[in-house]
């Protein structure tokens, strides 16, 4: 015990030594004159001091637009010139696909926003969601499925009720399949017009019964038809469910041809478009089309949740 003791007041006498005021400065004077002082010389540390800039951007706060409603935020680049530094020292020339980024979270989030539906993510960001609102079309799904898979791509599913409650193991390959699923109402009612009590009941509903099914919590709420008003997306908010809407159509319950679905969407292909879709006939035949000249325009293909979420994508400087 007395062994123990001296030890201890050995360490706190070490410990008050090491963070008085002198040591401090004399420990800080080192940091200043170390590396750094070294890398102030160093051609190649300067070239990236120099080139930095290019390659920064601010970040963006989420924000209600006039148009497009709720718009989630952005993160900001920072270069971090000491990590990029070593990241090129070997071959010591400047190259910018070893540049090594911090992130900047913005200031404003999607969360502190009054409730409000959402028809897009942020536009800036390289990424697009295909939105696939399920009551209907069992047939098509195997395919539609299998179509994502091969191009290992996830998808965000909303899911009516009543369609779970008949079909829970076709919910639960989607949730296998590893997509998201969300609240697409029980009955798929016209929610602009039900009470708010009615309106409720059917998420809830809903919700339980996804949850039973897949062991999944629903976070998203996309009403039938498009059809809401502003009571319908506070009550979701009350229910921790943000709501979603879309920013293109392929309108696929008209049963377009392959290639006027893939023109649909290719014409106003963009960053931050969700798309929405349902398993149809033309959807399932263009889906793996559609897919590849989305990615060959350099989008990412993420759930609505991937979507919605502030980390920025880098892609070299052009990001």
């Amino acid at each position: 015990m007395k062994k123990a003791m001296i030890i201890f007041g050995f360490c706190i006498a070490a410990w008050g030594f090491v963070n008085t005021p002198i040591v401090k400065q004399y420990v800080a004077g080192l940091n200043h004159q170390a590396l750094p002082a070294i890398k102030e010389t160093d051609s190649l540390y300067q070239s990236i001091k120099n080139n930095a800039p290019t390659y920064e951007k601010p970040p963006s706060d989420a924000k209600i637009d006039r148009v497009w409603k709720a718009i989630p935020g952005y993160n900001g680049i920072k270069v971090d010139i000491r990590a990029s530094y070593k990241n090129m020292k070997k071959n010591g020339v400047f190259d910018e696909k070893k540049l090594v980024f911090t992130q900047i979270r913005p200031k404003v989030h999607l969360n502190d926003l009054p409730a409000s539906p959402i028809y897009r993510g942020h536009p800036d960001k390289p990424m697009v969601s295909f939105i696939i609102n399920v009551a209907w079309g069992n047939e098509y799904l195997s395919d539609m499925l299998a179509t994502l898979k091969k191009h290992n791509v996830s998808a965000s599913f909303f899911l009516e009720g009543n369609w779970v409650k008949k079909n829970p193991e076709l919910a639960k390959m989607i949730v296998s399949a590893g997509h998201e699923v969300g609240n697409h109402s029980y009955s798929h009612p016209d929610m602009a017009k039900l009470t708010a009590a009615h309106a409720r009941e059917q998420m809830v509903k809903t919700n339980e019964i996804i949850e039973a099914s897949t062991e999944k919590k629903c976070h998203l709420f996309a009403p039938p038809s498009g059809s809401y008003r502003d009571e319908t997306v506070k009550i979701a908010d009350e229910l921790k469910m943000k709501t979603i809407m879309w920013t293109v159509d392929t309108v696929d319950w008209k049963k377009p041809t392959p290639e006027t679905l893939i023109n649909r969407v290719m014409n106003k292909i963009d960053n931050g478009v969700m798309i929405l879709m349902h398993p149809t006939e033309p959807t399932a035949a263009s889906l793996d089309r559609l897919i590849t000249l989305i990615k060959q325009k350099n989008y990412k293909i993420g759930t609505v949740s991937d979507l919605l979420k502030e980390e920025r994508i880098i892609i070299n400087k052009t990001n």
